[in-house]
């Protein structure tokens, strides 16, 4: 009896221990993360909620950093280099973004651009050009229609003298005619001297005319080339000024439609990566859409209901609200923090929003802009708060912010600043 009790223990012990194995294989084989880092903070969102249990997620920025002029340190790209893929945006938000492509390519890093297939938006200042151009065009229309309604009265006048003219020709010839045919001739002479100076003088008034149209071809061109030169060097400060954003309005994450395919780049980024995970993948981004999707028709029902469509902000982050929703922003700064008003604009965004009587101006989260904070002290207004979503701040680490909550926060602040 006792042999036997001493035999079914050592079995239970055995039986434990290979239990204890298989379990130890299964959790080896089946936890293998992949590590993943990431820049913006909704790409990092995004990959925390597709990738699950499967991807250990990194953020390349720190709490609070600026997206457009961020550079990671020496550390942070050799980190980087030993990771399974570095996912971007991909549409010019990130300065660092090329060289960190140069060295991670040759570490067999796979490179993700989740903005791929996503059409940018033009910046501001081209829309307000255009505008601008259209205007001019009907001006100068309108001035080209005046011009050729006073030639058209001035020939009437001229035909009203001709006619007037020839009349008393008319008569002075029938007068002659009737009292000496010699006058007549004289007054036929006379009136042939008149009509070669008639000529001369028409001929005369036409190379004036001539004189004049040429010089106003070449006002024009000169018009043009002054407008050429001006529309130049303000896209040579740009191209110069911090990052480039020739490609367009980076911003695209704060759009959640623009986003779902921001998120479906990730998810294939991880099928391709870990391709035995592809079902949980799949799962957890339709999840997502949906969750993106509803936050849209928030989104839309927020500025329909509104009072007004116009926002005044201190940086020009918002212009896919605009394409989407129907909202206008009045910018300090342009796509950049970086890209500050000359004094003429600072002059017309006070004169706007003292027009359009706004009550409030609209901070980002990570930036104090000394600018902004002149143009809400000259208009007396109050000052709010949007998330851009460029990084995260520590307080919202801390109190374990989403993509999510931090855009129904922003919700929050549109409504008041719309309303």
């Amino acid at each position: 009896m006792k042999t036997k009790s001493i035999f079914i223990a050592m079995m239970l012990v055995v039986f434990t221990f290979l239990v204890g194995c298989n379990s130890d294989n299964q959790a080896s084989d089946g936890s293998e993360k992949l590590t993943v880092y990431t820049t913006i903070f909704p790409l990092e969102d995004f990959t925390k909620k597709i990738g699950g249990d499967h991807v250990d997620v990194k953020s390349v920025f720190p709490p609070g950093a600026d997206a457009h002029t961020f550079e990671p340190s020496t550390k942070t790209m050799s980190e980087m280099a030993s990771a399974d893929a570095f996912i971007y945006t991909g549409v010019g938000v990130e300065g660092f973004a090329d060289k960190a492509k140069e060295v991670l390519e040759n570490e067999d890093v796979t490179i993700v651009a989740a903005g791929e297939g996503i059409e940018l938006r033009g910046e501001d200042e081209e829309h307000d050009h255009e505008h601008a151009d259209e205007a001019h065009d009907e001006e100068h229309d309108h001035e080209h229609a005046d011009e050729a309604h006073d030639e058209e009265h001035d020939h009437e006048h001229a035909d009203e003298a001709h006619d007037e003219e020839h009349d008393h020709e008319h008569a002075d010839e029938a007068h002659d005619e009737e009292h000496d045919h010699e006058h007549a001739d004289e007054a036929h002479d006379e009136e042939h001297d008149h009509e070669h100076a008639d000529e001369a003088h028409d001929e005369e008034h036409a190379d004036e005319h001539a004189d004049e149209a040429h010089d106003e071809e070449h006002g024009d061109v000169h018009a043009d080339e002054a407008h050429d030169e001006e529309h130049g060097d303000e896209h040579e400060e740009d191209g110069h000024e911090g990052h480039d954003h020739s490609n367009g309005d980076p911003h695209v994450w704060l759009d959640p439609t623009l986003s779902i395919t921001l998120a479906e780049n990730v998810k294939n980024a991880l099928v391709e990566l870990k391709p035995e995970a592809k079902e949980d993948f799949e799962a957890n981004f339709e999840t997502l859409k949906s969750d993106l999707e509803e936050l849209d028709a928030e989104f839309k029902e927020t500025v329909e209901t509104a009072n007004t469509n116009k926002i005044l902000v201190s940086h020009a982050a918002y212009g896919y609200w605009e394409k989407r929703y129907g909202l206008e922003q009045i910018s300090v700064t342009g796509l950049s923090p970086t890209q500050e008003p000359s004094q003429k604009q600072l002059t017309e965004i006070i004169n706007t929003a003292k027009e359009n009587e706004m009550q409030y101006v609209i901070f980002d989260q990570n930036i104090s802009g000394k600018i902004a904070e002149v143009v809400k002290n000259e208009i007396k207004a109050e000052a709010l708060v949007l998330h851009n979503l460029e990084a995260a701040t520590e307080d919202d680490v801390k109190n374990e912010e989403d993509y999510f909550s931090l855009m129904r926060q922003n919700l929050e602040t549109l409504k008041k600043a719309l309303n």
